[in-house]
């Protein structure tokens, strides 16, 4: 099986970098859309939430005493 399966290999170079090639592009993408995801996130996201709590803090009316 295996001996079939690396003369096959050896043959058709162009249909090993399909097989081994297109598993190892997709993990790649999948690797840097998470990574973008996470930068998106860290640099853009959260400092918006930080901004909002931050004004909604400081300029909040103040509520009844107690």
């Amino acid at each position: 099986m295996l001996a079939s399966l690396s003369r096959l290999f050896q043959l058709r170079p162009f249909l090993t970098m399909v097989i081994l090639g297109i598993p190892v592009i997709v993990l790649v993408m999948v690797g840097l859309f998470t990574i973008f995801a996470l930068k998106l996130l860290v640099f853009v996201v959260l400092p918006i939430i930080a901004v909002v709590w931050l004004v909604r803090k400081v300029f909040r009316r103040p509520g009844p005493a107690t």
